[in-house]
């Protein structure tokens, strides 16, 4: 560890050997992982990664760590979870210091919760190191906020699938479509037809905003902006493929003013990106 990074991460806590710690990676931009987390890599002997995490992440791991793949990809060929859970108690249990690396936090939909009861039954020391979720960051990214004063007051980040790879049927679609302005969706591409078909059936517009966001906060991040009717469609005709964000909402309309990365390649910007037309269709003027 260099000089300036062994200052940077001095008084942050001490790693210690047969324990585990449950480290949120961040987006993909290495620049948004946390001290806490930066300082778990350099400490690890070993790191046990999924598929979401940016490989420049990984180039903070101590040098000499063994840096092992358990990546989980929503409907592809994953090792089982109860799998990796027990290879973090083996690895403490040798009295090695287990980075377990999860892209955005651990603890939304990142299944951080069940590995830590697996090493809490078998009296694993851990901690929880949260990172910030691609559900905020990655908006950020785009150009779009979670909530904005003028538009909404309330979010919900939901998963387009459950755990047999199918669209959540514990979602109260009419009562979401009703009470959230918001709704950021993790994993949704997949069913992407099925979830819009239910937010409309519930009384969503078909014209409200969508945004699409691939590969957030990363080199290959993409944003296609479309609507809730065409956001199947649009997103099948782009090419779009997962890791990706789905937002809808009036916020997206934001990103006219708020797409700071393309204004860094050109990209002019509306300081009244909310503008309406005089018609009152509700498009951007």
């Amino acid at each position: 560890m260099d000089d300036a990074r062994r200052n940077l991460l001095a008084g942050l806590p001490v790693f210690e050997p047969g324990s585990v710690w449950l480290v949120g990676a961040g987006p993909g931009d290495p620049g948004l992982m946390t001290l806490l987390a930066a300082s778990a890599l350099a400490q690890a002997d070993h790191v046990v990664y999924d598929a979401l995490v940016d490989p420049d992440v990984l180039t903070y791991a101590r040098s000499g760590a063994v840096i092992e793949y358990a990546g989980k990809r929503g409907g592809k060929p994953s090792p089982k979870q109860r799998d990796i859970s027990l290879r973090l108690v083996e690895l403490a249990r040798a009295g090695k210091r287990v980075c377990r690396l999860k892209g955005g936090d651990p603890l939304l939909f990142g299944r951080g919760g069940e590995e830590a009861l697996t090493l809490v039954a078998h009296n694993i020391a851990f901690r929880i190191v949260p990172g910030v979720t691609a559900g905020v960051g990655g908006l950020a990214y785009a150009g779009i906020p979670s909530t904005h004063r003028d538009i909404n007051h309330a979010v919900t980040f939901l998963t387009g699938h459950d755990q047999t790879g199918l669209t959540p049927s514990s979602i109260d679609w009419a009562s979401l479509a009703k009470s959230s302005p918001v709704i950021v969706m993790y994993m949704a591409i997949k069913h992407l037809e099925t979830i819009a078909d239910a937010l409309l059936c519930a009384g969503r517009g078909a014209e409200e905003p969508v945004a699409i966001v691939c590969d957030a906060t990363t080199s290959r991040q993409r944003v296609l902006e479309t609507s809730l009717g065409r956001a199947a469609a649009d997103c099948a005709a782009a090419g779009l493929t997962p890791p990706a964000l789905v937002v809808l909402g009036e916020v997206v309309r934001l990103r006219a003013g708020l797409d700071w990365l393309g204004a860094l390649c050109g990209r002019a910007l509306d300081p009244d990106p909310l503008r309406r037309e005089a018609d009152g269709t509700g498009r951007t003027a």
